[in-house]
């Protein structure tokens, strides 16, 4: 089973709900970049795969943790801060780019 890791802007709603919707298929965890719950180091290197909700994250990671920026793949479900944690259509937008991904990214 693969170790995956979301991040989004506050680990309130896409990246908590991700978490929660594939804690059945993989092993996960999330954090937030801006929050109590920042991603760490620590967390990172746990990780074989990085999932951000948006671009703007990925790139916030190689400002915060350069070094282990370049020896991850980190992958953008590009999903705009518009949904709250409980929308149903968070999760089916979650399911149908992960499927995307995860084809692509053979994980």
């Amino acid at each position: 089973m693969k170790n995956i890791l979301f991040i989004c802007n506050q680990n309130k709603n896409r990246s908590k709900a991700a978490e929660e919707i594939f804690k059945q298929r993989w092993n996960t965890k999330s954090a937030g970049l801006y929050n109590e719950n920042q991603v760490t180091e620590q967390t990172l290197q746990w990780a074989d795969l990085i999932i951000v909700m948006e671009e703007q994250q990925r790139k916030e990671l190689g400002k915060r943790f350069p070094k282990m920026y370049l020896m991850k793949r980190i992958l953008s479900l590009n999903i705009p801060d518009i949904y709250s944690y409980e929308q149903e259509e968070l999760k089916q937008i979650l399911e149908e780019k992960m499927e995307e991904i995860m084809e692509l990214a053979i994980v």
